[in-house]
C-alpha cells in the first residue's frame, strides 16, 4: 500500500490538478497533460496521484542528473514503499561498430557502474515480488533485458527444514550467474563455509547466511558483509518465510532452451554465411563463422558471453521483427493494465524515444553486412515508439512546455462515461491541466536583456553581486568547451566556478549540484543539462549568454526552460545576452510575462506573500556506499561488539581494517579520544 509522507498538503493549482488527472485516469483517458511551471510542485502532485490511485508507476526522464533528483524526491515521499532507480549502468560506453571507409573496427567497450547495476536488479526484482513500485528510469528502459518470465523463474527458493545440499545450492548460483568466492566477498558472489553458504545477492547491500545439517536448512540470517555482524530480521524469524534470490544479471539463458536455440543459430548462421560467400565476401563469412562459433561454445560452457544480447531473440521464442523485452514489460507481466506511466521533461523524452532506434539500425545493419553479427543482432534493439506508446494505458506528460503531439493525444476523449468532479471549475477537463501557482507564491522571474557585447565583463559584475550576499548563478553556454574555458576564466578571478554537462559521469552529477547547494561553489556553468527539472533554491541568477543564436539551445521551449531555473527564489533574475530579439526569444519572454500577470493576480486576490523555497540537501542517491558504516555521521560504538571477526576472509579483514583506520584517525580528529581508542584495540583484535 502506497502511504505518502510530507509535512505539506496540496495547496495552490496542485489540489485540482490532482482531482482532474486523477479522475482522467478513473474515466479511461489514456493520455493526460500535466502542463506545470517550474517550482509548483509537480513531482508533489504525482506522488499524490499514486497514493489516491494506489498504483505502481514508472516515471521516464529523459536524463540521468533530472532522474536521480526525481528519485530521491520520490524515496523522500514513500520512504515505507520500493522506490527504485533504474538508469543505463555504463560509466563509459563505445558501442560495438565498423568503419568500411578506413576498415576500422571498434570493439565494445563498456565501464559498467556495480552500484546502478545494483539498482537496476533491485527494480526488477521489486516489480515481481511488490506491488507499492515506483520505479524511476531513463530512455534506456526501452532497451532489452531478457523476458520477465525467464528472469522470474531463474530464482533460489530457500525454506527452513528444506532438504538439500551445498553442491546442489551452489550449483544453482552459478546459474543464476553468481560466482564463487572465498576471498574477495562482493556483490554476486557466494563463499562455502563447513556447513553453512553465505550469499551476497547482486542486488541488495546485505548478505545471507544459510546452515545446513545433514543437508537440511535450520537457520536463515541476514548479516553486514563488511562486519559479518548478525541483523534481526523479523521476516526472517517466521519459520515458514522463504529466502529467494533472484539474479546476478538480467539476462539469463536456460539450460534446456540453449540446445533448441542453438541449432536455430547454426542453421542461421549456414544461411548467411552462404549469401556472404555468394557475394564473393569471404572475408566477411569467415568472420562470421568465427565469431558465431566462438559465442556460442562460451554460451554453452559457461552460460553467458559478452555481447549474449544479440542472439536475445533465439533464446526467448521471438519471431524476427519482435520487440524486444524491455522494462515496460516487467510492469505488464506483473500489473497488467493498472500501472501508472508518468513521462517527464515530455517535451525532450518523447522524441528522444522516438529517436532511439533509428540510431541503433543504422549501426548494427553496418555490423552485420561485414561479417561481425548475425540478422539477429537487430532484434537486441530499444522499442520503436509505435511499440512503446501502446504498452502504457494510462499516460501523463509532465513538462511546462510540452509539444503539439502530446497537447493532441491528450484532447481524444476516453469511451467511458463522465465522472463528477467535486467541483464546478473542475469539469472543463480536456485531457490538459494546468498547475501555474507555486505553494510560496513565487512569481516568474523578471527578464532582463542585456546586448552580448562584454557579455562576460557583465556577466562577473553580477555574480559578484550574488555572491557577496551567499546566493548562487547558473550559466549557459553552446558548447562544452566554452562551459569549461569560462569556468576557468572564472577561477582566475577568484570566483568559486565548476561545469555540468554530459561528458560528467553519472553519479557525480548530483554530486556537483549538490556541491553547490552546500556552498561549495557559487557558479554552476552548463550547456543542456541545466534545463529541465533541476531543483536549486538558492539559485537567484540565471545567465544565458549567446541567446540570440538561433537554433536548438535557444528555441522557444530551452529558454523557457532554463528562465525556470531561478524560480524558486523571490529574487530570481534572468540575464538574456542578446544583440537581436529573435523570435524565439520574444516567444518565450511572452510566455513568461503572461504566467507572470496570472500568479501575481492570484496572489492578489488570496492575499499570499511570496516566499522562497527552503528545502534539505537530500541524501545521495547512492549514500557512498563504498564507505561503509564507519563513515557514518553518527558512528555507533555498538558496531566494535558485535562484530563477528570469525565470520570474515583474510581479504575481508584487510578492507575492514584500512576503513576502521581511517574512521580512527576521524574520531580522533574530532576529540573522541575515547571511541578512537576503542576502535584502535578492534584493530588490533583483527590483526590478531
Amino acid at each position: 500500500m502506497f502511504k505518502l509522507k510530507s509535512s505539506f498538503s496540496p495547496t495552490g493549482d496542485q489540489p485540482q490538478a490532482i482531482e482532474k488527472l486523477v479522475a482522467g485516469i478513473k474515466m479511461g483517458k489514456k493520455d493526460q497533460v500535466l502542463l506545470g511551471v517550474t517550482g509548483s510542485g509537480k513531482t508533489f502532485t504525482l506522488a499524490n496521484m499514486i497514493e489516491k490511485l494506489q498504483m505502481p508507476a514508472l516515471i521516464i526522464s529523459h536524463n540521468k542528473t533530472l532522474a536521480g533528483q526525481l528519485y530521491q524526491e520520490f524515496r523522500d515521499f514513500f520512504p515505507e514503499n520500493a522506490v527504485s532507480y533504474f538508469v543505463s549502468y555504463y560509466d563509459y560506453y563505445q558501442p560495438e561498430a565498423y568503419i568500411p571507409s578506413s576498415d576500422t573496427y571498434i570493439e565494445k567497450e563498456a565501464q559498467i557502474n556495480e552500484l546502478i547495476d545494483k539498482l537496476r536488479l533491485k527494480a526488477t526484482t521489486n516489480i515481481l515480488t511488490r506491488k507499492d513500485v515506483v520505479v524511476v528510469a531513463s530512455v534506456s528502459c526501452i532497451y532489452n533485458i531478457g523476458s520477465p518470465v525467464e528472469y522470474g523463474r531463474f530464482i533460489l527458493e530457500l525454506d527452513i527444514e528444506q532438504k538439500i545440499d551445498l553442491k546442489n545450492i551452489g550449483r544453482r548460483l552459478i546459474e543464476l550467474q553468481y560466482s564463487r568466492s572465498e576471498f574477495d566477498f562482493k556483490r554476486g558472489t557466494f563463499r562455502i563455509r563447513g556447513d553453512r553458504i553465505d550469499i551476497y545477492p547482486a542486488y541488495e547491500d546485505m548478505g545471507y547466511r544459510v546452515t545446513l545439517n545433514n543437508n537440511v536448512v535450520k537457520k536463515i540470517e541476514k548479516f553486514e558483509p563488511l562486519t559479518g555482524k548478525l541483523i534481526k530480521d523479523p521476516v526472517l524469524k517466521d519459520q515458514s518465510s522463504k529466502l529467494i534470490i533472484y539474479p546476478a544479471k538480467h539476462y539469463l539463458m536456460d539450460p534446456s532452451v540453449f540446445k533448441n536455440a542453438e541449432q536455430q543459430i547454426r542453421d542461421d548462421l549456414k544461411k548467411e554465411a552462404n549469401e556472404l560467400k555468394k557475394k564473393n565476401k569471404l572475408v566477411e563469412m569467415q568472420r562470421l563463422v568465427r565469431k558465431v562459433n566462438y559465442d556460442l561454445e562460451m554460451i554453452k560452457e559457461v552460460g553467458y558471453v559478452n555481447g549474449i544480447e544479440n542472439y536475445s531473440r533465439y533464446f526467448d521464442g521471438r519471431k524476427i521483427g519482435d520487440p524486444p523485452y524491455s522494462l515496460i514489460n516487467y510492469f505488464n507481466q506483473t500489473y497488467g493494465d493498472q500501472w501508472l506511466l508518468f513521462i517527464d521533461e515530455s517535451h525532450m523524452t518523447v522524441p528522444q524515444i522516438r529517436g532511439m532506434f533509428n540510431g541503433d539500425y543504422s549501426r548494427k545493419n553496418t555490423l552485420i553486412d561485414y561479417g561481425f553479427r548475425l540478422r539477429s543482432a537487430l532484434d537486441n534493439r530499444p522499442l520503436k515508439f509505435e511499440e512503446f506508446y501502446p504498452m502504457a494505458s494510462k499516460i501523463i506528460y509532465v513538462s511546462a512546455t510540452p509539444n503539439q503531439w502530446e497537447i493532441e493525444k491528450s484532447k481524444v476523449k476516453s469511451q467511458k462515461s463522465k465522472i463528477k468532479l467535486k467541483s464546478q471549475k473542475f469539469k472543463n477537463n480536456n485531457g490538459i491541466v494546468e498547475q501555474l501557482i507555486r505553494p510560496t507564491g513565487i512569481i516568474d522571474p523578471e527578464i532582463i536583456i542585456k546586448p552580448s557585447t562584454n557579455e562576460v565583463q557583465d556577466l562577473i559584475t553580477e555574480i559578484e553581486k550574488r555572491v557577496k550576499v551567499k546566493e548562487k548563478v547558473l550559466v549557459t553556454t553552446l558548447t562544452k568547451k566554452m562551459a569549461e574555458d569560462l569556468s576557468v576564466y572564472l577561477k582566475e578571478k577568484k570566483i568559486n566556478a565548476a561545469y555540468l554537462h554530459s561528458d560528467v559521469k553519472t553519479l557525480e552529477r548530483s554530486n556537483i549540484l549538490e556541491n553547490l547547494r552546500k556552498g561549495n561553489f557559487d557558479v554552476l556553468i552548463g550547456v543542456n543539462l541545466l534545463r529541465e527539472g533541476l531543483d536549486l533554491p538558492e539559485v537567484t541568477l540565471v545567465a544565458i549568454l549567446d541567446a540570440d543564436k538561433e537554433g536548438f539551445l535557444r528555441s522557444r521551449t530551452s529558454l523557457i526552460q532554463t528562465m525556470g531555473r531561478a524560480a524558486r527564489n523571490i529574487t530570481g533574475q534572468v540575464i538574456i545576452y542578446a544583440d537581436v530579439m529573435t523570435k524565439s526569444i520574444n516567444l518565450a519572454v511572452g510566455e513568461i510575462n503572461r504566467r507572470r500577470k496570472y500568479q501575481v493576480e492570484y496572489n492578489t486576490k488570496h492575499k499570499i506573500t511570496p516566499k522562497t523555497i527552503y528545502k534539505p540537501i537530500r541524501e545521495k542517491i547512492i549514500e557512498q556506499e563504498e564507505k561503509s558504516l564507519f563513515y557514518d555521521r553518527d558512528f555507533d560504538s555498538r558496531y566494535l561488539d558485535e562484530m563477528n571477526i570469525e565470520s570474515l576472509t583474510p581479504f575481508d579483514k584487510k578492507k575492514l581494517v584500512k576503513k576502521m583506520e581511517r574512521e580512527m584517525k576521524n574520531q580522533a580528529e574530532n576529540l573522541n579520544f575515547e571511541l578512537a581508542i576503542r576502535i584502535r584495540e578492534k584493530i588490533k583484535d583483527i590483526k590478531n
